[in-house]
This record gives C-alpha cells, sequence and structure tokens, in this order.
C-alpha cells in the first residue's frame, strides 16, 4: 500500500484529540443495536443524553434577522430582539375563499387547540352523514385502526423509542466492503455475509437498481460489482458476466458518479488527475465568500471537507485484482463553452488541479490542520458524523490519512458506531448449497428514531390514545431527553438565535432539523393535550419549556423568502451545484413546500395560524403549488408526500376549503386515485412527469392522499374508497407491506424504503376516519 501524493499525515502529536476525549467522557454511546422483531429493527436502548462541548459559532458569520417566541397559556409571540413584529402586518396575504365563503385566518386557542389531532376540521365527530355504506367502512376502519395501533405499540423499544429499518440500495454495502479494504480490515466473514446480500438483490439483467421496482443503475451496479469480487465471486460467474455486461453497455467506469471514481482511484483503477478536486482550502473561507463549505448542505458539507483531505493525499490500495473488465475506451468529451457554467467549471478545475499539484505548503499545512480539527469537532456521541453513511465513511478515511491510527479513540467510536448500523439476520436459502445455517449482513444509511418515535405518538394519539397510556408517557420522555441544547452548523447563518429542537438520528447534535422539530412538536403537543399536566405535572413543564425552545429555533431558522429548508437557513446558493465535484444529487437545502408545510401545521396546532410569520409561509406554499393542484415533495415520493402535507397544513392554518388552491389538489387526488381505492407514485417522477401521481399503490401514499382529503374535503367519495383500500390489504397482524420506496434523501438520487412509514401513516389516517364518523377502535 502506498501514497502517491505528499506523504505527510500529521504526527499523532498533532492531532485535535481533545474535543474527543470530551464527548467520550461526558456523552452516551448508542453502538448497542440490531436485534430484530418482526419487519422492523428494533434496537437497544441507548442511555440518557448528557450535553457535550458548544461548537464556536464563525465570527465571520452574517448577522440575520432572528426571531425569538414566548409561550403564554397556548398561543406563542414572535418578535425579533427590538421587540417589533418579525413580519409586518400589512404584509399579511388575504386568504378568504369564493365570494361568500371562510375570510381571515383564524386562530386556534384554548379548547379548541385539543382537537388539533384532526387538522383541518372544525368539529371532531362530524359522522360524515347522507351515506349508505359508511357505517360498515367504519366499522372495517374501528377494527383495522384497532390492530394497526396494537401492533405499533408491540414495536415500541423499552424505554420508549420506535425506529423502523432505514432502507436504500446496495452501494451502502459495496462501500462498506471498499473501506474495510481500504484500511486493511475487512474479514472473510463480513465479506461473505455481505456478498449474500449483494447477490439478493442482482436484477435479472446483471444490474442493480437504487430502488425497489426501479431500473439498473451504472454507478451502483459498478460498485456492487466490486464487492462481490471482494467477496470472492470470480469474474467468469455467469451473474458476474451480466453484470460486468450492464456496465460496459452504460458506458463504463468513465461514465459513473463522481463518488463512485472517487472509490476507483483510491484502489489505483481510475486516475486521480480524473477526479474532479476540491483543496481543503475551502475550509479557510469565510461564510461570505462565494463556494464556503457552509454554502453546502450540511450532508455534502462533512463530506466535502472530509474528501478535500482525501484529495489532499490522493492514496492508492490495492483491492487484489483488476476491473479491465468494466472499462471502455471511450474518447473524452470536449469542453464545454466557457460562457456557460459548465465550461467555466472546467476550466476552474483545470487551475485547481496545477495548484493541487504545487501548493503554497503554509497555506496547504493549515488547510489541512484546521480541516481536520473540523472533522473531528463534529463526530458525535454514536462516533459518527451526521447521522448518515457517505460523511461517516470519507472522515474515518480522512483522519486515518491524517496519522490516526485505527486504535485511535475517534476511529475506534466510529468504527463501532458503523457497526451499530449493521442489520445481520439469518439468509434462509440462497441456493449456496450451505442450507440455511448462513448470515445476511447488510448496512443502514441512516436511523431515525425520533422521526418515527414523533410519527408513532401523532399516530397513537389519532387513533385514540393519550398521555395516560404508559407507551405515550415513555415515548414523550424519550423525546423530551432527546432535545439538542447546543448550538452547530446553522449557527454561521443564524448567530444570535438560541438552540432548540431536535435532530432525526440518535446522535446527530450539530445538525438539528426543522422537519424532525415540527413533529415532535405535534407529538408532543398531543400528549399536552391530552392529560399530561395531569399524569406528570413534572414532564409537562419540561414539555412546554423543550416547546418554547423549539419553537424559536425553528421560527428562527426560516429563509428569507418566509419558508424553511431542513438543516440551514437560506442554503440557496445555486453555485454549488454547478462545481463538477457535486453530480452526487441535492447539494444545497432550499426551502420545500413538505416542510414548511410541517412548519405551518405545527404554529397553527400551537394557536398562531394569525401570526404573520404563519401567514407569510401559506402565503409560500400557495405561491409554489403546482400547475395541477399538487405539491413537489422534497423529503418523501413525490406529488402525493408533498400534497398530503400541504392540505392539512393549509387547512389548519385557516385557508378555507373552497379557495382554489385547496379545490385544485382535491381534484388531483382524485383525478390519480387507482380504481381500486389506493394511490401510488413512482420515483421515476422526479425525472419523469409522465410518471407524476403514478405508480403502483402503497400504504403510505395512499395514507397521504387520504390525510388531505380527510382535512378538506372528508366527504367525498374517495375517502371512502381510500379507507377501503387500506383495510383490505392490511395484515393479519396490523401491519402493511410495502417493498416500494417512498421517502427520498436526494429526489431520484437517493431514495430511502422507511419501513415504519407503512404502518404510522396509514394508523393516522385510519385513526382521524375513524374520529370523523365518531367510531372509537376497539
Amino acid at each position: 500500500m502506498s501514497l502517491t501524493s505528499d506523504p505527510s499525515p500529521a504526527t499523532p502529536a498533532a492531532q485535535p484529540t481533545s474535543a474527543r476525549s470530551g464527548f467520550l467522557s461526558d456523552r452516551r454511546g448508542r453502538s448497542e443495536r440490531s436485534a430484530v422483531a418482526g419487519p422492523l429493527l428494533v434496537t437497544t436502548r441507548p442511555g440518557a443524553r448528557p450535553g457535550r462541548p458548544a461548537l464556536l459559532p464563525d465570527p465571520a458569520a452574517q448577522t440575520s434577522q432572528i426571531a425569538t417566541s414566548r409561550i403564554a397559556t397556548s398561543r406563542i409571540d414572535f418578535v425579533d430582539p427590538a421587540g417589533t413584529p418579525v413580519v409586518d402586518p400589512a404584509e399579511r396575504p388575504s386568504l378568504a375563499g369564493p365570494a361568500g365563503l371562510a375570510g381571515p385566518l383564524a386562530t386556534a386557542s384554548g379548547p379548541a387547540a385539543a382537537r388539533l389531532a384532526m387538522p383541518g376540521l372544525s368539529l371532531p365527530d362530524l359522522g360524515l352523514p347522507g351515506r349508505e355504506t359508511i357505517g360498515g367502512v367504519a366499522a372495517q376502519a374501528a377494527a383495522a385502526t384497532a390492530n394497526a395501533r396494537d401492533y405499533l405499540l408491540s414495536l415500541q423499544a423499552e424505554d420508549g423509542w420506535w425506529k423502523g429499518e432505514l432502507e436504500t440500495n446496495v452501494t451502502m454495502d459495496a462501500e462498506d466492503l471498499m473501506l474495510r479494504q481500504f484500511l486493511g480490515i475487512l474479514t472473510p466473514q463480513v465479506a461473505a455475509e455481505s456478498g449474500r446480500w449483494l447477490r439478493s438483490r442482482q436484477l435479472p439483467d446483471g444490474s442493480w437498481p437504487t430502488f425497489y421496482g426501479g431500473p439498473g443503475d451504472l454507478s451502483t451496479t459498478l460498485e456492487a460489482y466490486i464487492g462481490l469480487r471482494l467477496a470472492g465471486d470470480e469474474p467468469d460467474a455467469p451473474h458476474m458476466l451480466a453484470a460486468a455486461s450492464f456496465v460496459r453497455a452504460g458506458g463504463g467506469l468513465a461514465a459513473t458518479r463522481v463518488f463512485t471514481r472517487i472509490w476507483m482511484a483510491l484502489f489505483g483503477e481510475w486516475s486521480w488527475d480524473e477526479v474532479p478536486v476540491l483543496p481543503p482550502e475551502i475550509v479557510l473561507l469565510p461564510p461570505w465568500v462565494p463556494l464556503n463549505v457552509y454554502d453546502f448542505g450540511c450532508w455534502a458539507r462533512q463530506t466535502v471537507v472530509a474528501l478535500t483531505i482525501v484529495g489532499h493525499f490522493r492514496p492508492v490500495r490495492s483491492l487484489g485484482f483488476t476491473i479491465d473488465e468494466l472499462k471502455v475506451d471511450a474518447p473524452r468529451p470536449p469542453l464545454a463553452p466557457l460562457a456557460s457554467w459548465t465550461g467555466a467549471f472546467q476550466r476552474l478545475d483545470a487551475v485547481l488541479r496545477r495548484y493541487q499539484r504545487h501548493p503554497v505548503r503554509t497555506l496547504r499545512s493549515l488547510a489541512l490542520r484546521r480541516a481536520t480539527e473540523w472533522v473531528v469537532a463534529r463526530q458525535e456521541a454514536d462516533g459518527g458524523w451526521g447521522g448518515i453513511q457517505p460523511p461517516w465513511v470519507y472522515s474515518i478515511m480522512a483522519l486515518h490519512l491524517m496519522g490516526y491510527p485505527m486504535n485511535h479513540p475517534v476511529l475506534v467510536a466510529a468504527m463501532e458506531g458503523l457497526d451499530g448500523f449493521v442489520i445481520r439476520e439469518p439468509a434462509g436459502d440462497d441456493g449456496d448449497g450451505d442450507g440455511d445455517g448462513d448470515m445476511v449482513r447488510r448496512l443502514e444509511a441512516c436511523q431515525s428514531p425520533v422521526w418515527d418515535t414523533a410519527l408513532a405518538v401523532v399516530a397513537l394519539a389519532d387513533a385514540g390514545l393519550d398521555a395516560h397510556h404508559p407507551a405515550m408517557r415513555k415515548a414523550g420522555q424519550w423525546l423530551l431527553d432527546e432535545e439538542v441544547t447546543i448550538p452547530g452548523d446553522w449557527r454561521v447563518r443564524r448567530p444570535n438565535l438560541e438552540p432548540g429542537g431536535w435532530a432525526f438520528e440518535f446522535a446527530n447534535d450539530i445538525y438539528p432539523d426543522v422537519d424532525d422539530t415540527a413533529e415532535v412538536v405535534l407529538a408532543i403537543q398531543r400528549l399536552l393535550h391530552s392529560g399530561l399536566d395531569e399524569v406528570d405535572p413534572a414532564a409537562a413543564r419540561q414539555a412546554r419549556g423543550a416547546v418554547e425552545r423549539a419553537v424559536n429555533w425553528s421560527v428562527g431558522m426560516r429563509s428569507s423568502s418566509g419558508a424553511w429548508g431542513a438543516f440551514d437557513a437560506d442554503n440557496v446558493q445555486k453555485l454549488a451545484t454547478k462545481i463538477p465535484f457535486c453530480d452526487f444529487g441535492e447539494v444545497i437545502d432550499p426551502p420545500s413546500a413538505d416542510v414548511t408545510a410541517h412548519m405551518v401545521e405545527m404554529l397553527a396546532d400551537l394557536g398562531r395560524a394569525d401570526h404573520p410569520v404563519t401567514q407569510r409561509a401559506v402565503r409560500w406554499l400557495l405561491d409554489n403549488q403546482e400547475p395541477g393542484g399538487s405539491w413537489f415533495g422534497r423529503w418523501g415520493v413525490n406529488h402525493v408526500y408533498g400534497t398530503g402535507a400541504v392540505v392539512p397544513a393549509l387547512i389548519g392554518a385557516g385557508v378555507a376549503a373552497d379557495h382554489p388552491a385547496i379545490r385544485a389538489a382535491v381534484r388531483w387526488l382524485v383525478a390519480h386515485q387507482h380504481p381500486d381505492g389506493g394511490w401510488g407514485e413512482d420515483l421515476r417522477s422526479y425525472r419523469d412527469d409522465a410518471w407524476v401521481g403514478r405508480g403502483e399503490p402503497t400504504p403510505s401514499q395512499t395514507a397521504w392522499a387520504l390525510l388531505a382529503l380527510l382535512a378538506a374535503d372528508p366527504t367525498n367519495e374517495a375517502v371512502e374508497t381510500g379507507v377501503r383500500w387500506l383495510c383490505a390489504t392490511q395484515r393479519p397482524d396490523g401491519g402493511w407491506d410495502e417493498p416500494y420506496y417512498t421517502g427520498t434523501g436526494f429526489p431520484w438520487d437517493f431514495s430511502i424504503n422507511y419501513h415504519l412509514y407503512r404502518l404510522v401513516f396509514p394508523l393516522t389516517a385510519l385513526g382521524r376516519y375513524v374520529t370523523l364518523t365518531g367510531r372509537s377502535a376497539a
């Protein structure tokens, strides 16, 4: 093994260890995972959350207007530090429907707020009169709700949380094998178990897709092929010949994404001279300079910083074989016109490449030191970075190249944490002649306990459980203990904002997000409205404080447009999307309809539908409706998800049910319902408009459509047929099957099957429907 560039890693004495040693000594570890219960991954309980050292905000960060909150009874008031309204009341949009219909937004407070388990409904027991068949459907729905509720309760961890498996694609497993090969720690057992999983996912044409039912993907197939070679599969085996043929037909290694070519450069199968350059000096740029690291979304930011270190060293390790069979001689494409973004960045890349060969040594040394400190400072309690695989893997390699040995506490924690994302289970008879005793190994790209737990609490509350139920109290306390109370990268753009809110994962304090925060507040509010003060006054006081901090933080995180992205405010610099390095999906975090809708729903839930912050966000949502009546889904697939999030939020915020935007959304949903009553939308809708609203029906997408219709038009015939579909497709144990992916990390480029979605969303929809009919789940 050798390094082909400057072999000058930092010495162990120079490694920044104090930050991580503090994390190890005063924060919990969460590496105990992977007990499987049913179709959901249930993990053993991590401990309680102590504090962690705060990151220092960048002194060059720009100051922006910050909203603070005060909670008085059920109302939330937002003022800036000077005490003036955040949005001038004169800017308040008129949200009246057609003439003679509902006008200004209403404020929900006091007793009215207690019905918010049914957003958008003026009464909790409408009864849906006038339909002869409604009684039979309601009885079926009540039984299905009870079954789903009991099944969800059975999946709760002892300490109160839920976590479904987060299924993605086989690049996670192939890259895990390549990482271990790079570090010299790949074992025959890991290779064999991962190889079984990779083989089980291959399509008949030899390729691997990025989502269930999707087409083969070139980069994924090449990486899976490498993984199977590392597992011992011979290149002349039929399944390997088919894979190699697919890769060559797609243009070979040269046509793959940048990440795949970086992996191949790490093993000498691609030239580092052909990898787009990002020098580590980027970490020295202040936040007001274009293409500084804070111009990237948090997931890309952590990946980019780590890879700048890797790119400096240009390491080459041995795979133990070559992959000449995957290479195709293809002419180099001509340079794009200089006047285009592509052409301009191609020329810039050439300049950076020359600098990369001969950097200013003092500046490069400073940049490497700062980048290393930046990476180490962001390692989380579970040993990872951002709670997701890409920055986790590249940070391990970067720190190792900087001189960290594998027995250093930073890397020990990192590898133990990564092992906590592994799922091992019996393979069954996989045709290898070894019977049923073999194990299969796969890796989650991320874990979603906070998100899943909040969704579960909302679903159970809407199905009739209240704060008196032990499961609800345990879940509520676990969520309260997961509150983030330290600043993170978001403070670069919002330096005066106090921390609050929640992250998605067990451990990701540096990157809480608005979407999780809104959903957790909705869950906590359901507990507060259903008797938490009576059963646990101390928890109720803690909950109100957490909600106040969360609302303050999340309102302060809105972008200048009045809407919200997920992790950062005003992370909209499109220049970052143009550089050759960033061809792997979303690299910025602009406002989205679904996150903004969840914030609007949360604010309306808190009795602030009429506040200018809420109304400005409502106007943004109305302005961003698609021409056909739907809304685009950033974090869920796709227009069904966006519309299912936005319509209940708008109704809850006081937009009239007969408002043209609401009627257009209802028409769109009804027009895209399957004849059998379900809804489905394929991930290909992100690339091809012909797929918008079209796809095999799924339980989660059917539930999203129903949530919108129940809020806006509960007597629509489509509601009954949708409910019938959910009842008919429910399994005897109370769950549903859903092989199709309905979540996204990056639209089209990285797709997710959240295994709990198929349960929590149908339960929410059925619970609300049962409440509307005046029944209750048994």
